[in-house]
């Protein structure tokens, strides 16, 4: 059974835009950010990955940082994009640790979780 998939538009209103495609990232691993009933973490937030937020991530369990080739995948590293869970950008955010945010590529549920006022302040200028 194939995962249905809520419309790509982005916080802004818009088309959503891709995220990353090296790594490939989402969800549905299609580059995008996009979510669905099936993605009960909503990896919607397209986000620039530095060393602070990666450092917080593993303290906080999740390891984005070490390759595991057995999955596929490579590590991140500052500078690459991820569709990062929605409620952990909030946590970040909390923490002083947030990475940037590409608004274009963002899906809109993300706005179920996080204020785009908060989403906005991490948005390059």
């Amino acid at each position: 059974m194939t995962a249905s998939k809520d419309p790509s538009v982005n916080v802004l209103g818009g088309a959503l835009e891709g995220c990353s495609r090296a790594p490939i990232t989402g969800f549905f691993r299609n580059g995008c950010c996009d979510t669905g009933p099936e993605d009960r973490g909503r990896h919607t937030v397209c986000a620039v990955m530095t060393a602070e937020f990666l450092a917080l991530s593993k303290y906080l369990g999740n390891d984005l940082s070490t390759p595991r080739p057995e999955f596929g995948f490579a590590g991140l590293k500052p500078g690459d994009r991820w569709c990062l869970c929605a409620s952990r950008f909030l946590q970040a955010h909390h923490e002083g640790a947030a990475p940037q945010v590409n608004l274009a590529a963002t899906h809109i549920r993300t706005l179920d979780v996080v204020a785009l006022d908060i989403l906005q302040r991490y948005a390059p200028q």
